[in-house]
């Protein structure tokens, strides 16, 4: 009985790993550079069915919130981030200071998620302060790993 119980946890472990994310609520994710040669991409947005129902309501109170205290102009504050990404990927690839690197942008509430490569520490520094003076960024999460041999901060793609 024992053994069963443990085969059916393996089992429900492995099936929730293969569970199919989908980008449900649409959240922009771009590569910006891609310059570093084996720099592990990140693995894109998405949800299993479980997380879908609990973002769900994480995302109303978050989005609104803004809104109603007077910080955002628009009803919700994920409105701003399919607009402020493209931006962000234009700041960075027409600033040339980060023509070497490899990076990809994601969009959350207005917070621009840094993730990829970059060829120092103070190249990651200086990526998100520019990406902080893009209009409507509220915060940038800074993800970028000096080269490519470290273990990333991030989910990487399959």
């Amino acid at each position: 009985m024992r053994n069963l119980v443990l085969l059916l946890g393996v089992l429900a472990v492995t099936a929730a790993a293969e569970e199919p994310r989908r980008n449900v609520f649409d959240d922009p994710f771009l590569p910006v550079t891609a310059a570093l040669r084996g720099c592990p991409a990140p693995r894109p947005p998405g949800f299993t069915e479980e997380e879908i129902r609990k973002e769900a309501h994480v995302r109303a109170q978050h989005g609104t919130s803004c809104y109603r205290v007077g910080r955002c102009r628009l009803p919700n504050s994920y409105l701003y981030d399919k607009e402020i990404i493209p931006r962000v990927q234009q700041y960075i690839r027409m600033d040339g200071r980060f023509d070497d690197t490899s990076v990809w942008v994601l969009g959350e509430r207005r917070i621009v998620t840094l993730m990829g490569c970059v060829r120092t520490k103070e190249q990651a520094e200086q990526m998100e302060k520019s990406v902080l003076l893009v209009d409507d960024v509220m915060g940038v999460v800074n993800y970028l790993m000096v080269g490519t041999q470290d273990k990333p901060k991030y989910e990487m793609a399959r």
